[in-house]
């Protein structure tokens, strides 16, 4: 096991968090949009359309991190065997470790993982011949990047949010087709990127009375 110091420990995890964020909003601006564009030649609903990219969102990450667990533990078991350190010291060469084997992680698996769930979820009533692997691409991008946010200290999560939860304007941005005089979100587009209970990105929702 590679014995890292602190001070490379904190450099290396600020790259990461700085990368990862970085890419959160990529997939934000433009592949979020991509994603869309490929539902809206199936699905006319623009609404429809965009609650089913945020579903695959939260989808995207609980099941990467579902993932990531295992995956931890397996790591953890195999290094320790070798691992004289402190347990603490162990954690971060477990994280360092899996942020270094990407390989680990079988991508395939946790997107048809995430399809399956967007074919069943009753919130999402599309016609029979929608099949979601239309945007695998968005959501192989999103379980890797929900994946990578795992190894991090501390690590990098979305809010969930609910239909019809009051608007709250330090976790999110209103859509441009919201009635801004309205108290509470219809709908969400984008979930809010959170550390540690703080909002670190806004996400973004629709509101009307």
């Amino acid at each position: 096991v590679k014995a890292w110091s602190p001070a490379q420990c904190r450099r290396a995890n600020a790259s990461r968090r700085a990368c990862l964020i970085a890419r959160f909003n990529f997939v934000y601006a433009k592949e979020r949009l991509d994603a869309e564009i490929c539902l809206k030649k199936f699905i006319c609903d623009i609404e429809m359309v965009q609650r089913i990219i945020y579903v695959a969102a939260l989808e995207s990450f609980r099941a990467a991190k579902k993932a990531f667990w295992k995956i931890k533990i397996t790591v953890k078991r195999t290094l320790a065997a070798d691992y004289c350190g402190r347990p603490a010291a162990l954690d971060v060469a477990v994280l360092n470790y899996i942020a270094c084997h990407k390989d680990l992680f079988d991508f395939c698996c946790c997107v048809q993982e995430v399809v399956c769930c967007l074919n069943v979820n009753p919130k999402l009533p599309c016609p029979s011949d929608v099949d979601f692997n239309v945007i695998n691409c968005f959501i192989r991008e999103l379980c890797c990047l929900a994946f990578l946010m795992q190894t991090l200290i501390p690590a990098l999560d979305i809010a969930f949010g609910i239909d019809g939860e009051l608007f709250n304007r330090n976790m999110y941005y209103r859509s441009c087709d919201s009635d801004f005089t309205a108290p509470f979100v219809a709908y969400h587009i984008w979930p809010a990127l959170m550390e540690n209970g703080v909002v670190i990105v806004k996400g973004e929702v629709v509101t009307r009375k």
